[in-house]
């Protein structure tokens, strides 16, 4: 069996996702002793960097793609050797209009977004309508953000601190459709507002749910800009920073170790029963932090899970290509369309038509998806032959495909969405991209697909979902939350996960908020 160096620990963290390592590296610094179990063979959960293709030296962000979330005082609080470089185009929409390619930029300069805008839509009024949506997404971002790293507001707190009530109801209380509608009258720009909305999360844009603006008002507020940036050396190269900073600061940390039961009564130190591959074995925790979804934590309290069971809603499909595609649409250059976020069928309408045939039980007959290619920012991610020899990256995230649709059987629903979403792809190209893509060294082309159900399978994500459960809103509702929003009904045995209280996306906050919980502030 494994030997820890004690019996018992004041800090035993339960899964080494960068959330726990965020959580180790903290309560290492202030003095702690730490042990964090991890799972897998690995740390890192969901932000890690690997080679998928045999035989060729690109090192992709396999789950997790972009930063936004991460504060910034995570980095420094930890001196974390991690950077990200912004990206100089922000999207790229292309469409076909009268028999003719276009599209949309947005990126590169005003000047130059707001003639894109004139070209799609014929006049300015769009691009000032932009302007001012984003201004206001802006002031909210900016008053937000700090937040997160803060104790948990009440909402009335978080309202009074944004203060500008036409904001508050545009994101808070009335469905992101309106404000869209409101805001935009082409069908494209629409979709493009309304997407941020839409990633990981399945949502039509009037859900009464709010579902939608929880999603979009994460994807507009990291770092008070909304901006997303680009990891460098990929994902993996954060998690791998987070768990240098824990072991530095005297955490230890023990992969291969899959937790089975946290056996606790609130106020004495927690029992953790874990498996390796030579046995079980327990160990002693004062506190006990978990880093996985809300569900497991229930699970392995013996309690019974949320009623809602959490549902993933995308495809992820990573891909290697001996060159960029060429455009149908000559007027803009493939490494500024795909340096951005490409966006592929995102009209307000097509995700409107693609909600509702999955709803029905269909997979989206025109599945929508966006595209970035991380290599064009960051090459260091790929061995030096293939930066010479011009090979770049594509990470695509396929919207409306929740976990129902590939439950009778994976494999077929994942070919064929995939074969539906590159054939949407290509249909914006001048060149096939199955010309484009590189082969590994067996001769099988570069390119893998994940479905909600094999993220479920690889990484634990219950229902496959990226965010653990439907995201919170920022402020503490009516039935509490607790001072940081990572409290359970056990005094000693935190959530440190994405399923916390202003969890989701790689961020660190749901890791630093646990620690400041533990640590008393």
């Amino acid at each position: 069996m494994t030997t820890f160096g004690r019996d018992v620990y004041d800090d035993v963290i339960v899964g080494g996702g960068h959330n726990g390592l965020v959580a180790a590296a903290y309560l290492a610094r202030a003095g702690r002793s730490v042990l964090v179990l991890e799972r897998l063979g690995n740390t890192g959960g969901a932000a890690i960097s690997s080679r998928p293709f045999t035989g060729v030296d690109a090192r992709l962000s396999r789950y997790s793609y972009l930063v936004s979330l991460l504060p910034a005082k995570i980095v420094r609080d930890l001196d974390l050797r991690f950077a990200v470089r912004r990206r100089t185009i922000s999207s790229y929409t292309p469409v076909e209009r009268d028999g003719r390619p276009g599209g949309l930029l947005v990126g590169g300069g005003d000047q130059r977004t707001r003639e894109s805008f004139a070209r799609l839509t014929g006049s300015d009024r769009e691009y000032e309508s932009w302007r001012a949506f984003y201004g206001t997404t802006g002031q909210v971002a900016r008053k937000v953000f700090p937040t997160l790293t803060e104790p948990l507001p009440t909402r009335a707190e978080l309202r009074a601190r944004i203060d500008d009530e036409a904001a508050w109801r545009m994101l808070f209380e009335e469905p992101l459709g309106q404000a869209v509608e409101r805001h935009f009258t082409d069908d494209l720009v629409r979709g493009v507002v309304l997407t941020d909305g839409l990633i990981g999360t399945f949502a039509d844009a009037h859900d009464p749910s709010l579902a939608q603006n929880r999603c979009f008002l994460y994807h507009v507020i990291g770092g008070g800009t909304g901006d997303w940036d680009v990891p460098v050396g990929g994902m993996g190269a954060l998690t791998d920073a987070l768990a240098a900073a824990a072991r530095a600061a005297g955490a230890e940390i023990a992969t291969g170790h899959e937790v089975l039961r946290i056996d606790t009564d609130g106020t004495a130190p927690a029992e953790v029963v874990f498996r390796t591959a030579r046995g079980e074995g327990r160990v002693v925790g004062r506190t006990v932090l978990v880093n996985a979804s809300p569900r497991a934590l229930a699970e392995l309290l013996g309690e019974e899970p949320p009623k809602e069971a959490p549902e993933g809603a995308q495809l992820k499909v990573n891909m290697l290509l001996r060159r960029l595609p060429r455009l149908r649409d000559t007027t803009v250059d493939p490494r500024e369309a795909f340096g951005g976020t490409f966006h592929i069928a995102e009209g307000y309408a097509e995700l409107a038509r693609a909600h509702a045939e999955a709803a029905s039980g269909e997979l989206p007959s025109v599945p929508p998806s966006e595209i970035y290619c991380h290599s064009l920012t960051d090459p260091t991610i790929l061995g030096p032959e293939l930066v010479e020899q011009g090979y770049q990256t594509l990470t695509l995230f396929g919207l409306h495909t929740p976990a129902r649709l590939f439950g009778h059987d994976n494999n077929q629903a994942r070919e064929v969405l995939l074969t539906a979403t590159l054939a949407q792809l290509d249909a914006h190209l001048a060149e096939p991209l199955t010309d484009c893509l590189a082969f590994d060294a067996d001769g099988r082309p570069c390119i893998e697909a994940k479905t909600p159900l094999d993220l479920e399978r690889e990484l634990g994500l219950p229902g496959g979902h990226i965010f653990h459960r439907d995201l919170s809103w920022p402020f503490a509702d009516s039935g509490g939350g607790g001072r940081w929003g990572v409290e359970t009904a056990h005094r000693n045995v935190l959530l440190c996960g994405a399923g916390a209280v202003r969890g989701g996306g790689v961020s660190g906050v749901p890791g630093h908020n646990a620690a400041m919980a533990v640590l008393g502030h």
